[in-house]
């Protein structure tokens, strides 16, 4: 009777049959950029997830006071204030509402670009281009002098036409119009994304296909609609997740254009209120739990639209 090969020689063979299988090659080369992911994402999430078990504030930061491990007492605290509730409510209308508004604006720009002359559209690009490279605290300042309740043109403007109810009007004031302010900064700077990508993917549908429609007496809304978008499902499968990411983390536009998420916390977002928790209670625990709570969030929503779209029969 045989006995077993060692370890090493039964590894040592597996690797020998991948390679030569041609199934390890694509590792090889992924190896690097999954040696940076590890470093970048994987360990700082890790780092995040353990210390949302622990009682960490601001005394066992100094020394004070000894780490204590606590379980899941941060999320029962979380799950049990209705804060939490409230601005978990905030952020999937407000990032949801950020979503809707970038795609809209950004597609619509798309299709309007393959139908311009060369120069104009070069133009249109780098507008867009350029409020897309704005920094975040840039262009939320600059929206705050544009809606200025005193200075701001805006304001201004609406007077000269005649609307006397906005003269000294505050967009900051009241809840739903501050959030209005901050959304329309956010789709400001993020449709430019939305229009390149897809109009990269319009311009790689077959010319016949769209001339026939054409031909058939198809408007070029009908065209959009019943022609170009069910082929731009991949590229709108990217642009789609990515603002679901960038929108939900906004934290910038919020905190500058709101004074820190508004009067007595209105305009909370997940990441203003894990940043309040964390740093302006000394909660650090607490603000870990909540960004485990944002980040399991993400995963979810991004996975169910996958899902989705697979079902539809969308190879991605």
């Amino acid at each position: 009777m045989s006995t077993p090969a060692p370890p090493l020689r039964a590894v040592g063979r597996a690797f020998a049959r991948l390679r030569r299988s041609g199934r390890l090659e694509p590792w090889v080369y992924l190896a690097p950029a999954l040696a940076v992911l590890g470093a970048l994402l994987v360990y700082p999430l890790y780092q995040l997830v353990l210390v949302s078990f622990y009682d960490y504030r601001q005394p066992q930061v100094t020394g004070a006071e000894p780490l204590r491990f606590s379980g899941w007492e941060n999320y029962r605290t979380l799950l049990g204030d209705p804060q939490f509730w409230e601005v978990l409510g905030n952020t999937v209308v407000f990032a949801g509402a950020c979503v809707t508004g970038t795609i809209a604006v950004g597609g619509c720009l798309a299709v309007l670009a393959t139908r311009l002359s060369a120069w104009v559209r070069t133009l249109l690009f780098l507008v867009a281009l350029g409020a897309w490279a704005t920094p975040a605290v840039t262009g939320s300042a600059v929206w705050l002098f544009l809606f200025d309740p005193s200075l701001g043109p805006v304001n201004q403007a609406l007077v000269g036409i005649g609307l006397t109810g906005f003269e000294g009007h505050s967009w900051t004031y009241t809840k739903w119009s501050a959030f209005g302010l901050v959304l329309s900064q956010v789709v400001w700077c993020s449709f430019p994304f939305v229009m390149v990508t897809l109009y990269a993917g319009i311009r790689a549908i077959p010319g016949e296909v769209i001339e026939a429609a054409r031909l058939d007496g198809a408007s070029t809304g009908r065209v959009a609609l019943s022609v170009m978008l069910p082929m731009l499902r991949p590229a709108m499968a990217v642009v789609t997740i990515q603002s679901i990411i960038w929108d939900f983390k906004i934290f910038t536009q919020i905190y500058i254009m709101t004074g820190g998420g508004g009067i007595a916390g209105q305009n909370l977002v997940l990441n203003v209120y894990a940043y309040q928790q964390a740093f302006a209670s000394g909660q650090y625990g607490l603000g870990s739990a909540i960004g485990v709570v944002t980040t399991a969030l993400l995963l979810v929503i991004s996975l169910v639209y996958l899902r989705a779209l697979r079902r539809q029969g969308e190879v991605l």
